[in-house]
C-alpha cells in the first residue's frame, strides 16, 4: 500500500472516530506511521485531505450517471441509495466542524478554492436532470433543481437519521429505500 493511501485510511479513521473538526494532521501522520511533511507532500492541507478522504474512502454518489443510458428511475435510485450510504457515513465526520462557526467559516472559504462543499451534489444532480431533459427523458418542464434538492436533502436527513438511531454501526439502507424515495417525485420528472 502506497504512503498516500495508508494517509487516507488512517484520516478516514481518525475522521470518523473524532470528527473533522478533531482530526488534527499532527494525529493523522502518527496513526500512518509517517511524518507531517509526507502527508503534505500528498495533500496541500487538511482540506485537501478531507475532500479525498470523502471521494475515495466513503460510498461514491457524486457520479451522477450517464445522460440517455438505462433509465432515468433507475438513475435516480442508484444515485439516491449511494447518497443514503455517503451521509450516512459522512455525518459524524463532518458534525464536528458545523458545530464551530470560525471552522465551518474557515472550511467554507477554503472549500471554495476546490469547488467543493455540500451545495455540489445538489448542483450534480439538477445537471444530471437537465441533461436527461434535453434528451427528451425528463418532462420539459420538471422543475430540476426542486427534485434535486428534495432528493438530496432526503439522502441527507436520513443519513443523519440512521446515525442518530443506530450509530456508527449503522447498516446501510438498502435500495428498496431508495427507491421509496424516489417514487414520488417521478411524477414530476418523467414526461
Amino acid at each position: 500500500m502506497s504512503a498516500r493511501e495508508r494517509i487516507l485510511d488512517a484520516a478516514a479513521g481518525i475522521m470518523r472516530r473524532h470528527g473533522v473538526a478533531g482530526a488534527t494532521t499532527k494525529e493523522i501522520a502518527r496513526a500512518s506511521g509517517y511524518s507531517e511533511a509526507l502527508l503534505y507532500k500528498h495533500f496541500r492541507d487538511k482540506d485537501e485531505l478531507m475532500l479525498c478522504v470523502l471521494k475515495e474512502r466513503m460510498p461514491p454518489f457524486t457520479s451522477m450517471g450517464v445522460p440517455g443510458e438505462g433509465t432515468v428511475e433507475s438513475n435516480l435510485v442508484g444515485i439516491v441509495h449511494g447518497g443514503l450510504r455517503f451521509y450516512r457515513r459522512a455525518f459524524p465526520m463532518m458534525v464536528s466542524m458545523a458545530a464551530q462557526p470560525r471552522l465551518l467559516q474557515a472550511t467554507r472559504e477554503s472549500l471554495r478554492k476546490y469547488g467543493a462543499g455540500p451545495q455540489e451534489p445538489v448542483r450534480a444532480l439538477a445537471r444530471y436532470l437537465d441533461a436527461e431533459r434535453d434528451l427528451g427523458r425528463v418532462a420539459p418542464d420538471a422543475d430540476t433543481q426542486a427534485v434535486a434538492a428534495l432528493l438530496m436533502g432526503a439522502c441527507f436527513q436520513q443519513g443523519f437519521l440512521r446515525y442518530f438511531a443506530e450509530g456508527e454501526d449503522a447498516s446501510d439502507p438498502p435500495e428498496s429505500f431508495a427507491r421509496e424515495l424516489v417514487n414520488p417525485v417521478l411524477a414530476e420528472v418523467l414526461p
